[in-house]
């Protein structure tokens, strides 16, 4: 994994968005997928907001996503590897690049067809914890036309950036706006902060 920990911290070293593919191996990004579906198809999923706890909103004409919270208490073999991984990651994160992230947190997030999110920076006004975002995506088969695009806004141009399955993206919380363009198909993936 220490290649693929390298691919995604020196992408943003050299353009401020880590790109790596194949963060999540092809069986624990399959596994993580039913478990969203499992949960979806049981009304579990709730309808996301913006904002913290302290000032959260619900406008679908902003986002129109759902998302459900993985925690280790649910005991589920496969979030656990996934935590597992990540807690690797972080280790990686901190003995090279010395962030300082010392906890995380992460969602399932379904976009259903016709879904977005316009443009956002993850960073919240009253709370500066979130230093790091990550996305992981779990769509077998993207193609071109089927949208859901990442959108990265940067100073002088944007880069889109297609969620393909395995695919990881790594960004500063606190720099660089971006959204999610109006997808065709069912889009799902893992997204999260790290946290100091």
């Amino acid at each position: 994994m220490q290649k693929i920990f390298d691919t995604l911290i020196d992408s943003f070293i050299e353009n401020k968005v880590g790109i790596a593919e194949d963060f999540l191996n092809g069986p624990l990004a399959a596994n993580l997928k039913q478990n969203l579906l499992g949960l979806f198809a049981g009304n579990h999923l709730q309808p996301a907001g913006t904002g913290n706890r302290q000032e959260v909103a619900h406008d679908k004409l902003f986002r129109s996503d759902m998302i459900y919270w993985l925690d280790r208490n649910n005991e589920n073999a496969h979030e656990n590897q996934f935590f597992d991984l990540m807690d690797s990651f972080v280790s990686y994160l901190n003995e090279t690049c010395y962030t300082g992230i010392n906890s995380y947190e992460f969602h399932y997030t379904l976009y259903e067809p016709g879904s977005f999110y316009k443009k956002h920076i993850d960073q919240f006004r009253n709370n500066d914890s979130r230093q790091f975002s990550m996305i992981m995506y779990l769509n077998e088969g993207w193609t071109d036309g089927d949208g859901g695009e990442l959108s990265i806004h940067h100073d002088h141009s944007v880069q889109d950036i297609s969620p393909v399955n395995g695919r990881s993206i790594f960004f500063k919380s606190n720099e660089l706006p971006h959204e999610v363009l109006l997808t065709h198909k069912p889009r799902m993936s893992i997204t999260g902060w790290l946290k100091a």
